[in-house]
């Protein structure tokens, strides 16, 4: 349950890897400094800022905006680190405002990587401040707790530096001042506000919702399986016009009517546009007048709308829908079983009743009996198919919605959003990595799983047994799986900035050439595949080296120290005809990459016959259990994290004839020669 803070209030926090997500009425550079514990911060070093982003276990945006993200890794900040301060402060070039009493009062929320709202504050109380300390994470012994703080300062960042303890505060500000501005000169402008002359009279009488829509639903649970992390609906920022102190009633009287030439009435008090000032935030609790009624929410359209969910951005509203959707067609399904179950259950009983009289069992009345027993079960479960038919003809109608309205990283391949794709400049929050489906619906919902990967994937090649297998061929299930690995390749390239997702591929037997060819030709990959025992070698020898030399930077501090030939982007290394070309020294370095290598940036992706690595023995059964198993046919293996349905999953693989995967994969080493 989240905690609302007020000034001084303090809570205690159960997760050390934190999101920290800040919304104002206008846009605010965020930053954060380090302190001991003598609450002093040592230097410049201590200070993440848009010029200086990151620090160990501290990331914060780099341009000015009026939505932020912040990461924090508790655990990853200096040993000597005591506090965590989380600064606000206003452009001082952009034509913002120059105080934060002058819009509305900003909102801070700290939340667990899956969304999950731990505790929040709203900075009221700001008036002439230019910059402002939201919040304070601090150590209690060998726990960490967050304080609200909301310590404004008008003198702006160089009086807040000051007072925790820099000596080059002036110099540190006006060097953050001017990375503001260059990311400012970057952006687009934002519209300017409209005013009340030129909104119409709906939008003068209710204020828009800052979402955009109504929440649709309840906030998604964190999924234990298949490790798809639904992100909740996020608390909006506060309304940017409060009630203020209680209105008279308006008069019932009909106003007079005007003659020709005469002056209109005065428009009542209630009628006349807000004023600029500072907004009251006083406690409509703590006024002698009694304020008015909160308006009623809007209601929820009834035809269904993409992107009708809570989010920060219509990327994150349309995928809180679509966990939506599989959390509702997860628990429609879910009351119709057990209504069948119920049904069947109490067939059953009345059965077993009218044999238990002998007097019964022969004769017209006993078959009688048995007849209005099957009318009741045939009634019962009608009655359950018509409520799951009403049910996934709304989620039905949703579907269809908004699987047009996806971006490129949601959608599937046949999609023509990708005929548009354009090398993106930042990733997106989620890739698809499939589709999943019940048995009582043909609705196919998207798989999709949170970026950067938290888990390897593990394409099976040797799924002769799943569900939806036609294929006993062996030769035919590799091929599948290949295909199914070069277009999830292709997906997650297609998600990232040029140049920022490197991949490498190991094929001992070089018997991969023909499906890597689409990744050979465009020449996306870091390097031609490795072949041979002293490639397999050679390609783990260098990730490892990188995994070791970027662990030993976040802990120590020293990310500036790292060698010039470590590449700190992402990385991918897809395996092929696992465990072919391995020795027990190579599976031992596959192992490690694979327990340590997402915490920085180093990704697994294998192609492999668990049957075929048996020979192993249980050396590889932590590794199969660290991968997410994909399977290159249609396979009912994963499980919602809901009700626990085995859901069917089918791979993304591009429609027969297609061209897009080629396509988009030119227009990725387009981007990447651009860049260059």
């Amino acid at each position: 349950m989240s905690a609302e803070l007020v000034r001084g209030q303090n809570h205690a926090l159960t997760q050390t890897r934190l999101e920290i997500r800040i919304s104002a009425g206008a846009p605010v550079a965020a930053g954060a400094t380090l302190s001991d514990d003598q609450d002093r911060v040592r230097g410049s070093d201590w200070v993440a800022h848009p010029g200086n982003p990151a620090l160990p276990g501290l990331e914060v945006p780099q341009r000015a905006a009026a939505a932020h993200r912040l990461a924090v890794d508790l655990d990853a900040l200096p040993a000597e680190a005591q506090r965590v301060h989380i600064l606000l402060a206003l452009p001082r070039t952009g034509g913002g405002p120059a105080h934060f009493g002058s819009f509305a009062a900003p909102f801070v929320a700290v939340t667990g990587l899956d969304a999950t709202e731990i505790a929040s504050y709203t900075l009221t109380g700001l008036a002439s401040e230019s910059a402002v300390v939201a919040l304070e994470l601090y150590r209690r012994g060998e726990a960490w707790k967050v304080r609200a703080v909301g310590q404004g300062y008008a003198g702006g960042l160089a009086e807040l530096l000051t007072d925790q303890g820099l000596a080059e505060a002036q110099h540190l500000a006006t060097a953050i001042d001017e990375a503001v501005a260059q990311g400012l000169a970057r952006s687009v402008a934002a519209p300017p506000p409209r005013t009340p002359a030129g909104d119409s009279p709906r939008t003068r009488t209710a204020a828009p919702d800052p979402a955009g829509t109504a929440p649709a639903r309840d906030p998604q649970p964190t999924p234990a399986a298949p490790d798809l992390q639904p992100t909740p609906a996020v608390r909006p920022a506060p309304d940017p016009q409060p009630s203020t102190a209680a209105q008279p009633a308006p008069d019932p009287r009909p106003a007079p009517a005007t003659q020709p030439g005469q002056a209109a009435p005065p428009a009542p008090e209630s009628a006349r546009p807000p004023s600029t000032g500072p907004i009251d935030y006083a406690h409509p609790g703590r006024r002698t007048a009694t304020p008015p009624p909160p308006a009623a929410p809007p209601a929820r359209p009834a035809v269904p709308v993409a992107g009708d969910a809570n989010g920060w951005s219509m990327e994150e509203r349309l995928y809180n829908q679509v966990w939506g959707v599989f959390e509702d067609l997860a628990r429609t399904v879910a009351a119709y079983r057990s209504a069948v179950d119920f049904a069947d259950s109490r067939l059953e009983q009345e059965l077993d009743k009218i044999l238990s009289d002998p007097r019964g069992r022969i004769g017209g009345q006993a078959e009688a009996a048995r007849a209005a027993a099957q009318d009741r079960n045939t009634a019962l479960v009608e009655q359950a198919r018509q409520a799951l038919d009403r049910d996934l003809a709304q989620l039905s109608a949703e579907a269809e919605v908004v699987e047009p309205a996806l971006p490129p990283a949601y959608a599937r391949w046949d999609n023509p959003v990708w005929h548009g794709y354009q090398v993106p400049t930042e990733p997106p929050m989620a890739l698809r990595l499939g589709d999943l489906h019940l048995p009582e619906s043909s609705l196919r919902i998207p798989m999709l799983v949170r970026l950067p990967l938290e888990r390897g994937l593990w394409i099976d090649s040797g799924a002769r047994h799943a569900s939806g297998a036609t294929l006993t061929d062996e030769d035919d299930l590799r091929r599948l799986a290949l295909e199914t690995a070069v277009a999830l390749v292709a997906r997650l390239l297609a998600s990232y900035p040029a140049g920022e997702y490197s991949v490498h591929v190991i094929d001992p037997a070089g018997s991969a050439a023909t499906a890597l060819d689409p990744l050979l030709r465009t020449g996306v990959l870091t390097a031609p595949p490795a072949t041979g025992a002293a490639g397999v070698s050679e390609t783990l020898t260098r990730l490892a080296r990188r995994v070791d030399l970027v662990q030993m930077a976040v802990r120590s501090g020293a990310a500036d120290a790292l060698p010039p030939d470590v590449d700190t982007g992402e990385h991918l290394l897809l395996v092929h005809d696992f465990p072919h070309g391995f020795d027990d020294r190579a599976v031992t370095q596959l192992r490690y990459l694979a327990d340590e290598g997402p915490q920085v940036g180093v990704h697994l992706m294998m192609i492999a016959d668990r049957e075929a690595a048996a020979a192993y023995g249980p050396l590889l059964d932590p590794l199969w259990r660290t991968l997410m198993r994909l399977t290159p046919v249609a396979d009912d293996h994963l499980a919602d994290p809901w009700v626990g349905h085995a859901w069917t999953y089918e791979p993304p693989l591009t429609p027969p004839g297609s061209r897009i995967l080629h396509q988009v994969l030119d227009r990725i080493a387009a981007g990447r020669e651009y860049r260059r």
